[in-house]
């Protein structure tokens, strides 16, 4: 069964990575939720794509230049439409809150590949612990470095390495990293890595697949999960495909 992971949410038709989006994938009967997790001025993790906050928050900076409150303090929904006005950043701690007692999955993409944030890795898997959610967590990364220290806290988290880039035995490389998972851009998905990730029993996830077609072909090889910003339109397709 491929699972249907909302991209940021249910990102098409909501803010992405806001409460907004989540509520909606939820509706949407999403199997599960990816969100980004970066570390705010004062070391809060916080869920939020870029590094920059201009194209949501239309300021100048760096997200790590801001305290959790004063990001707290912006709007990040008007961007997207008139909505949305008033949305705010959540933390990580709030999105655990949120997500407790849903049958959802949770894929949490460290954005440590531009800017290597000091201690990131360990605060996110110790608050995902805290609130007893490890069983159903995914940590994800483009970062190698960050996949090498997510495998020494935890030997047996389930970690995938994010690539859009193609490499002799893909699956040989990321197992040697620590890596549990691989998640590859779409135009990677090729019959000979669907059968290595299979040889090799390491499970294969897709993203950002949003055309019917696309979600076909990964229905048809059986992928893990698939990346979607449209959760609705993949579960349509998924169930028209079986």
């Amino acid at each position: 069964m491929t699972k249907i992971i909302a991209h940021r949410g249910a990102s098409k038709y909501a803010p992405e990575n806001t409460r907004a989006s989540f509520e909606l994938a939820h509706q949407m009967n999403a199997d599960g939720i990816e969100t980004d997790v970066q570390l705010s001025k004062d070391g809060i993790p916080i869920l939020f794509h870029d590094e920059k906050i201009k194209r949501i928050m239309r300021r100048k900076g760096f997200l790590q230049d801001y305290t959790y409150n004063e990001l707290k303090s912006m709007d990040i929904g008007s961007w997207f439409g008139s909505n949305f006005i008033g949305e705010t950043i959540m933390s990580l701690e709030e999105f655990l809150i949120w997500i407790q007692d849903k049958p959802l999955q949770l894929h949490l993409e460290l954005k440590n590949n531009v800017i290597d944030y000091l201690h990131l890795e360990v605060l996110t898997y110790n608050l995902v612990e805290r609130y007893g959610l490890l069983d159903r967590t995914f940590f994800s990364t483009f970062s190698t470095r960050s996949v090498q220290r997510l495998y020494k806290i935890n030997r047996d988290t389930n970690i995938g390495w994010l690539t859009s880039k193609s490499r002799q035995q893909l699956p040989l490389f990321s197992r040697s990293l620590g890596a549990t998972a691989i998640h590859i851009k779409h135009r990677l998905l090729q019959p000979k890595l669907v059968q290595q990730a299979k040889t090799e029993n390491m499970p294969l996830r897709v993203y950002t697949v949003n055309k019917p077609k696309q979600l076909e072909l990964c229905f048809k090889y059986n992928c893990d999960s698939v990346f979607t910003d449209v959760p609705d339109i993949a579960k349509t397709a998924y169930q028209t495909y079986l």
